[in-house]
């Protein structure tokens, strides 16, 4: 979360703008249905929405609480407790770089779509001007494990591809993509 009140107007402004991305592409290529934001931390994604549900996947139970509050009707939900075939999207913006199971878990949401649902996935190059970036803007990594592009890479051998913004334009810092199963 510190990225979206950052004191570096740039730094806050490329967080935000990544949220507003991903709604963009999720309202291009969406399914009916509820929205999952898995490792949503406060659930800020949930203000650019309009989904008809907005349910969450948060370990720290600081930010869970914080997302109860900050999002009205929302619902905690943990990778036990998803329904199958129950969500129109499910996001992943900025959280499974830090997991050294990536895969599995990308695995384990895939089952809770709804036909014809998505996948939104974000994440961080890594490259050097993100890193530079990120030093600048006094971050140290926040236990990144991996990168977008290996997660990507991951993506792509259960879902297809449907759409992908890198931001920002020309210097591409993070990479918002949309998936969907083969079979869609």
């Amino acid at each position: 979360m510190p990225s979206y009140c950052h004191r570096n107007g740039l730094a806050a402004g490329v967080a935000w703008w990544r949220l507003v991305t991903a709604a963009r592409l999720w309202r291009r290529h969406a399914g009916s249905g509820p929205v999952l934001d898995f490792g949503s931390s406060c659930g800020e994604l949930a203000h650019f929405l309009d989904a008809p549900a907005y349910h969450y996947v948060e370990e720290d139970e600081t930010l869970a609480e914080a997302a109860a509050s900050f999002v009205t009707g929302s619902q905690r939900r943990t990778l036990e407790t998803l329904e199958a075939g129950h969500y129109g999207a499910v996001f992943a913006l900025d959280s499974l770089e830090h997991n050294e199971d990536f895969e599995g878990l990308i695995q384990r949401l895939i089952p809770a779509l709804a036909d014809g649902g998505v996948f939104v996935l974000s994440g961080p190059t890594e490259n050097l001007l993100y890193r530079m970036g990120r030093r600048i803007a006094g971050f140290r990594g926040h236990g990144h494990v991996t990168t977008i592009a290996d997660i990507e890479a991951a993506a792509g051998r259960h879902l297809t591809r449907v759409g992908r913004v890198r931001v920002p334009v020309g210097v591409p810092l993070f990479s918002i993509s949309v998936w969907r199963r083969p079979d869609a």
